[in-house]
């Protein structure tokens, strides 16, 4: 390859590796108005250093999910995000609309109705509960259409010891199969690890959420680990089911 061809090259690939650079997922909790709720957000920055985002958040009493768009100001951290009802958001009349300032890890300020009418203020963190106390004995099973799992772990003043997670998926049978992680220090909530693939636990208030991420090593190709949300009597559930 020529110097002018590998220049060409360089030049397409730079923006791309940079934008991937940019990109950022972000979980925040705190609460709606009276209710408590978890919003996940994806942020991709641009070239003014502002943020384009997308994401949802979830009431947590209810499960109720509502999806955003939107974007945050480079400098003051303004944010406006359009909120929906679908994850298509694009030519479609907002059913609300969450404005106000993210900074310092906080995003606060007021949901308002589609008619500019303000309905009722908000304020999520990035930094979750610490869990240094946490203790429970959790063992549960969860159907969902095709997917089925069970979830069986102990913890005593938080800390964390034989976490097994099992799922399965029909009709091809796939499953994963979770067990042998050991526990790494985390600020904000508890974490087991086996090389890449982690389990973590996150205080929400009304739940604790475990989830896990990187863990397809230890799953057939088509097995996933969906999100659990535990209550305090030990009984769990799915954070968000897939479609039937």
């Amino acid at each position: 390859m020529n110097r002018a061809a590998l220049a060409l090259l360089a030049l397409l690939v730079a923006p791309a590796a940079a934008a991937q650079d940019g990109d950022a997922s972000r979980e925040l909790v705190g609460r709606l108005g009276g209710r408590g709720a978890l919003l996940v957000v994806h942020a991709t920055q641009r070239q003014d250093g502002g943020w384009q985002l997308s994401g949802e958040y979830v009431l947590l009493a209810t499960l109720v999910r509502r999806f955003l768009e939107g974007e945050r100001s480079p400098q003051l951290g303004v944010t406006t995000l359009k909120e929906g009802t679908s994850p298509i958001l694009f030519g479609r009349p907002a059913t609300a609309t969450l404005r106000g300032t993210w900074r310092g890890g906080v995003f606060k300020g007021t949901r308002y109705g589609p008619g500019g009418q303000e309905r009722e203020r908000f304020e999520f963190s990035e930094e979750f509960p610490q869990m240094d106390g946490y203790s429970a004995n959790v063992r549960c099973e969860i159907a969902h259409d095709r997917y089925a799992s069970t979830l069986d772990y102990a913890a005593e003043d938080g800390k964390l010891r034989a976490l097994e997670w099992r799922s399965k998926v029909d009709p091809s049978g796939h499953g994963c199969a979770l067990a042998g992680l050991e526990q790494q220090q985390l600020k904000g909530g508890l974490r087991l690890a086996s090389g890449r693939c982690t389990v973590t636990l996150r205080d929400l208030g009304e739940y604790v959420k475990v989830s896990a991420e990187n863990c397809t090593e230890r799953c057939g190709s088509e097995a996933y680990l969906e999100t659990v949300l535990v209550d305090r009597r030990g009984n769990c559930q799915l954070l968000r089911p897939r479609p039937r």
